[in-house]
């Protein structure tokens, strides 16, 4: 295969970034290798059919755990994209950036120049906000407008019961947060979306196509190209060896390799290439380039746990669940853009405090007006929803401090890699799980939701006290599909895989570029936080390599 100034590993949330700044400028020939198929899919573009995607190999690696000792030795499902775009092509769309405070500790963990106060630019940079103007910072609208990612404001189209939902937060303390991406993240909200004119905006359609489209002569999207092993001169990452349908090839890199497969697939392949914790790698016939046991080591994922109810009123229950709600919805989609179908499950939510002292929210918040306690096995529930009305509260907590870790299981680079999330490990994860719990009923019990709730349907009054509660979160939690930090930013190699700069420590010519460079888990959905540190990746990369184009 031909050389390129920069191979990017993986057409997902920041690949897709790399590869439009990254050929920007004209002057370095970008080549992005994804290992999935074409988005172009109306089930991938269509909000609420985001479900089809869930268990669907064409676009998802529908990765598992291994069993996991701390949720009774249940394997967790850990779906991924594998598609242009990655898993901003098959998530749920919500827009969080994070609190500041999840950044200042990121330059506090040896992340330096990753704070709020830099990273907060790139924030406004991706975004294209249709919400109202805010001036409450010196006068300064802290929120991105004409950016290449659109983010909407969907208050006005939500299910009624959304309004239920944030009086029922209200009347527990937690006021109403119109914008809790602004100034403050704090309080109950009605989440934001990553779409525009009733469809999904993924990283590959707010980035990579509109490159494309420009027919820069620079850029080559190869896809079904599955990267395999990266291959060294002597110190400096230099090849890219894959399999397509070409059979088995090899791409060159003039200037950088630039991993950006994500938390999962990123260390796997710095292992396969012979940079990981040395047993794994021995133990497996892979000759040890560097011994580094951080590659894989620190993941962190976002606990999730559902409390169901019943209720008196009409739900999606009734518009998702049967043939008459969807041709309504359909009708109304067709000729206005706008209703269920343009939106995620879970409509309203928010960021609280459980107790005093804390200085950020400790919980995120979920509500969908809609249930399915009884999932069809291998089908998104939400495609199947429960016979009755029924409703959805639920929570995550905002900074677990849990740590898993990924491994290859052998050198066949096409096997899936072990995964270890390590969930509800520690006592203050447990303790938030409880907490969570107990808060869900508080607003299921308030004055706003008491009136239409018939019953709790799960976990159902049996489970009572602490005790009960932390084993039902043991029995049912899941994983929110947020795995990050698992080829943290530092420091030094010690207990790092790259320096702030994103470089490989080490090694030249190779950075990782996804959610797995997190030093820590942000609070709420990381998305947008991963389409951030392709923005600000791209700066440095460019900075770098300021040298007028010559390699």
């Amino acid at each position: 295969m031909e050389t390129y100034d920069f191979i990017v590993i993986g057409a997902g949330s920041a690949g897709c970034v790399l590869a439009n700044r990254l050929s920007a400028t004209g002057r370095y020939s970008v080549l992005v290798l994804e290992a999935g198929g074409s988005d172009l899919t109306p089930s991938i573009h269509l909000p609420i059919a985001y479900g089809k995607c869930f268990f669907d190999a064409r676009f998802n690696w529908k990765y598992q755990s291994e069993p996991e000792p701390t949720l009774d030795g249940r394997r967790i499902y850990v779906p991924r994209g594998k598609v242009v775009g990655g898993s901003s092509s098959i998530n749920g769309m919500v827009h969080v950036r994070g609190h500041p405070c999840d950044f200042d500790d990121w330059e506090t963990a040896g992340a330096k120049g990753w704070a709020w106060a830099d990273v907060e630019p790139g924030f406004r940079r991706l975004e294209d906000w249709s919400g109202s103007r805010e001036f409450r910072s010196g006068g300064r609208d802290p929120r991105g407008r004409g950016g290449p990612l659109p983010v909407q404001d969907v208050s006005d189209d939500v299910h009624p019961l959304c309004k239920r939902f944030l009086e029922a937060a209200h009347q527990v303390g937690f006021p109403y947060n119109a914008d809790y991406n602004g100034d403050d993240m704090e309080g109950a909200c009605i989440y934001q979306l990553t779409t525009r004119r009733g469809l999904r905006v993924s990283a590959a359609g707010g980035y990579l196509r509109p490159a494309l489209r420009r027919t820069r002569g620079n850029l080559r999207l190869i896809l079904r190209a599955h990267a395999t092993r990266i291959l060294f001169e002597g110190r400096r990452a230099r090849q890219v060896t894959l399999k397509g349908r070409g059979g088995d090839r090899c791409a060159t890199a003039g200037r950088e390799i630039v991993l950006s497969a994500g938390a999962l697939n990123s260390p796997q392949l710095l292992q396969l290439s012979g940079i990981g914790p040395s047993p794994l790698l021995e133990d497996h016939g892979i000759r040890v380039l560097a011994d580094r046991p951080a590659v894989g080591a620190n993941l962190q994922d976002h606990l999730s746990v559902d409390l169901h109810y019943r209720v008196n009123v009409e739900t999606l229950n009734e518009v998702l669940g049967t043939w008459f709600g969807r041709a309504r919805a359909a009708l109304r989609y067709m000729a206005t853009r706008s209703g269920p179908l343009s939106l995620s499950d879970n409509q309203g939510g928010g960021f609280v405090r459980t107790r005093c002292g804390l200085a950020a929210p400790n919980i995120q918040l979920y509500f969908a007006p809609a249930s399915y306690t009884a999932p069809t096995p291998g089908r998104r529930p939400l495609l199947s929803p429960d016979p009755f009305p029924g409703i959805l509260i639920g929570f995550s907590p905002c900074r677990p401090t849990s740590f898993g870790e990924i491994g290859i299981r052998s050198a066949d680079p096409v096997e899936p890699p072990s995964i270890r999330l390590n969930l509800l490990a520690t006592t203050a994860d447990k303790r938030e799980a409880v907490e969570g719990i107990h808060l869900m009923r508080r607003l299921a019990g308030t004055d706003a939701l008491r009136p239409i709730v018939e019953e709790e349907v799960v976990p159902g009054r049996q489970v009572e006290d602490d005790a009960d509660c932390l084993e039902f979160a043991r029995a049912a939690a899941s994983s929110v599909f947020h795995p990050c930090g698992s080829c943290r930013m530092g420091r030094s190699a010690r207990d790092s895989v790259v320096d702030p700069r994103l470089r490989v420590h080490g090694f030249d010519g190779l950075r990782v570029v996804d959610a797995s460079v997190f030093p820590n888990i942000t609070s709420g959905n990381i998305n947008a936080a991963v389409i951030m540190t392709g923005e600000r990746a791209s700066d440095l990369i460019l900075e770098d390599n300021d040298d007028g184009g010559r390699r």
